[in-house]
């Protein structure tokens, strides 16, 4: 019998974050200049991840997506990789990576039996990039992606999340790069989320924005069917390039969210606007037996019923979420902690 929470939503993804650290310093996310981190003896280990994962497995989740912080900034995580690609269950195992430091791991990656990379690009620009990364990095992601695809990753995403005035200006060039790198760019709307603490209306480039540009410099852009639970509506132009459209802030999906997040040290939250979470390593460290966990996780999907985004774009006077004083608090609500 399928799980299904409240509204109807069946748990099917899972997102683990594998650590909070990172190495860039973007200013949607990461904008200030100190932050709470997570205690390293609280991180998940890798045989306490896999064994949450085969938990979650056995209540549906068919998806898992390893995030951060900057997942390849924990240490062997290729081991990790080949633990979770042999858990019954999971059919699709992914990783979001800023590229820094993809170049020296993706092919221990690719071995590992990771099936699918998405990479973050917001800019093309190098000085663009330090501006909004905090980091002259660019040339170490781009050659993370050409190694990426030299080692056999196929169907690459790049997300890039667009800033009005910062980087909307490349929208079409970033459509062109992804064209001929062979992968699928992903437009995100800036979200006020966890440590968007410098976030406002005015910085939204919006769906309807995207699309516009997209269609000004490449002509008639065609909506692809079948989205079902994803986060991106996707499109394709005439000579057969596809992109997608993230719109959490606008034009918000959350009737189709079938998504859960671990953090690094083991909070489940059923949502990315959630105040609080559920914690799993309690539980797990005390010697609960894998029934006893899917007996709380089912329980808790059960009785969710979180429009977290749909609640935002309703909202009055919409401003920053959570200010810095809260975030210094509770680093779990933090996005870097959480994974996006």
């Amino acid at each position: 019998m399928t799980l299904v929470d409240r509204l109807g939503r069946p748990l099917g993804s899972l997102r683990i974050s594998v650590t909070d650290r990172c190495n860039l310093r973007c200013t949607y996310c990461m904008p200030e200049k100190e932050y709470v981190w997570l205690p390293r003896a609280s991180l998940l280990s890798f045989e306490e991840i896999v064994a949450l994962a085969r938990v979650f497995a056995g209540l549906g989740v068919e998806k898992v997506r390893l995030t951060g912080g900057e997942p390849l900034q924990r240490a062997e995580l290729p081991v990790l990789v080949e633990m979770l690609a042999g858990v019954a269950g999971i059919r699709e195992l992914a990783l979001t990576t800023n590229g820094v430091l993809l170049a020296d791991r993706a092919a221990d990656l690719h071995a590992a039996g990771l099936g699918r990379l998405t990479v973050s690009l917001d800019t093309l620009k190098a000085d663009r990039f330090r501006a909004l990364a905090g980091r002259d990095a660019l040339p170490q992601v781009l050659a993370g992606i050409e190694a990426a695809r030299s080692v056999g990753f196929v169907g690459i995403k790049i997300d890039t999340v667009v800033l009005r005035g910062d980087n909307d200006d490349e929208i079409g060039d970033l459509v062109a790069f992804g064209r001929e790198m062979k992968a699928e760019v992903r437009f995100i709307e800036y979200m006020d989320v966890g440590g968007a603490t410098r976030w406002s209306e005015e910085k939204v480039t919006s769906r309807a924005a995207i699309l516009a540009a997209i269609a000004a410099r490449f002509g008639e852009v065609k909506p692809l069917g079948g989205r079902g639970s994803a986060p991106a509506e996707r499109w394709e132009l005439a000579d057969g390039t596809t992109f997608g459209i993230i719109a959490s802030t606008t034009e918000p999906f959350c009737g189709a969210c079938d998504r859960g997040r671990i953090t690094a040290d083991g909070m489940w939250l059923q949502c990315l606007y959630a105040r609080a979470g559920l914690d799993l390593r309690g539980p797990l460290r005390d010697g609960k037996s894998g029934d006893e966990l899917a007996a709380l996780l089912t329980t808790a999907w059960r009785g969710r019923a979180d429009r977290g985004a749909e609640e935002r774009l309703h909202a009055a006077n919409r401003e920053v979420l959570i200010p810095v004083s809260a975030l210094k608090k509770d680093p779990h609500l933090e996005m870097h902690t959480r994974g996006g």
